[in-house]
């Protein structure tokens, strides 16, 4: 019997495809790998040097995660974000991911809101968990936020109002670099108690808000936020999988049993080595906050610089406020576009790999229509290490491929129209 009708339509991550074909056409020619969003910055020394000395640590932990980790995870955060972070409400994962994915598999049926553009993973992972998922569409005026009116007007619309609505909120934002300010919040958060919506709320670059002004939702609906974050981005850890959840004390009776229940039967706990050595990177002593405020400096420069060089040959690039993406609209160049035979943002992105060696992701990964010509932009294709130590002269050689790539996309674009015209 053929298992093909059974199996799932669940396919390879984008985000993780781009780097695997990025990699392969390096071989043969020079790539600008903007597509993979991964940090270019070395673990703290501290936090790696917490790690190597743990690394004989073998014993299963508490699925929860590690007390004194979680201890450590909840007064970082009541300091960084003035939230109340409660220990006993700490979920230590393996990735924030897949703590997201917990909470949803934590559901037999919900509805899943999610805002275009998103993140990649958000609308599958919500599909695995059985739900139905629904969009709302942000735009470039809006510099891709979810405004309180779209969100408003959606609840009263729903054609499912029974289920329990999720929405799921990532800012500042992949893929669009830009975050919401405190008005903002605060606006949205009356909207979403007045209609009780639950928000996975996904601050995994909170700490790499440019100006150090990240400000959390759960500030403003407590009741109705859990709050995802880990090491992956502010602290160069990717590849430690160390996530962290916060639930509200609203729902800790209720989801908190649920969410122990699937990393009980999933994960079981994570590694232990990097949950002893995560508790330094928590402590955000001298050292560690001295290498996030240098990330910010680095990523605020040249996201400005990128979206100038962007925005001045007619590509349409808000500015990033955190983070380390741009989500350029090349919406000018349609018509000059369509002569090329490029409708698409896919077709787009195929011809400036193909043709430029510029790997950037489609804005269809991110739940956008095919027709607009957006694409994601990930402009860490530089040595962090170096970055991170180099004088204000040194800086222009350490990020240049970064600018030689954003001048391979002008040139293709400029030079591909004047062969069509």
């Amino acid at each position: 019997m053929s298992i093909d009708a059974f199996l799932r339509p669940i396919n390879h991550s984008e985000t993780l495809l781009i780097n695997e074909r990025s990699e392969q056409l390096e071989s043969s020619r020079r790539v600008f790998r903007f597509g993979f969003g991964q940090s270019p910055f070395p673990v703290p020394a501290c936090v790696a040097e917490g790690l190597r000395q743990q690394a004989n640590a073998k014993a299963y932990l508490p699925v929860q995660g590690w007390k004194p980790l979680r201890e450590a995870v909840a007064a970082f955060h009541r300091q960084q974000d003035s939230v109340d972070w409660q220990p006993e409400r700490v979920l230590i994962g393996p990735g924030s991911k897949l703590l997201i994915y917990a909470v949803m598999a934590s559901f037999t049926r919900a509805e899943v809101l999610l805002v275009s553009p998103s993140w990649v993973s958000y609308e599958p992972q919500a599909k695995l968990a059985g739900h139905k998922v629904s969009r709302l569409q942000a735009n470039a005026d809006s510099e891709w936020r979810l405004t309180p009116e779209m969100l408003d007007q959606f609840c009263h619309q729903r054609e499912t109002p029974e289920l329990p609505l999720i929405l799921v909120l990532n800012y500042p934002g992949n893929p669009s670099g830009t975050t919401y300010s405190e008005d903002q919040l605060q606006a949205l958060a009356d909207v979403l108690r007045h209609h009780g919506v639950l928000v996975i709320s996904d601050e995994i670059y909170g700490m790499l808000h440019h100006q150090g002004g990240h400000r959390s939702l759960a500030r403003y609906y407590p009741e109705g936020t859990l709050v995802t974050g880990g090491l992956s981005k502010w602290c160069g850890a990717g590849g430690w999988r160390l996530g962290v959840l916060h639930v509200p004390e609203a729902l800790s009776e209720s989801l908190l049993p649920r969410l122990l229940g699937v990393a009980s039967e999933t994960w079981s706990c994570v590694t232990a080595p990097v949950q002893y050595a995560a508790v330094e990177a928590y402590a955000f002593g001298p050292e560690v906050a001295s290498y996030v405020q240098r990330q910010r400096e680095i990523l605020s420069s040249l996201g400005q610089q990128a979206a100038g060089v962007l925005n001045e040959a007619g590509i349409s690039t808000a500015l990033p406020q955190g983070g380390f993406y741009l989500f350029p609209d090349f919406g000018q160049w349609r018509e000059a576009l369509a002569r090329l035979n490029i409708h698409t943002s896919d077709q787009l992105c195929e011809r400036l790999l193909t043709e430029a060696g510029v790997a950037l992701l489609p804005g269809t990964a991110f739940g956008m229509p095919q027709e607009v010509l957006t694409a994601r932009l990930s402009y860490v294709n530089f040595d962090g290490a170096a970055a991170l130590t180099a004088a204000a002269d040194e800086m222009i050689a350490v990020t240049q491929p970064v600018i030689d790539g954003l001048a391979a996309i002008v040139s293709w674009l400029q030079n591909s129209v004047k062969l069509a015209a």
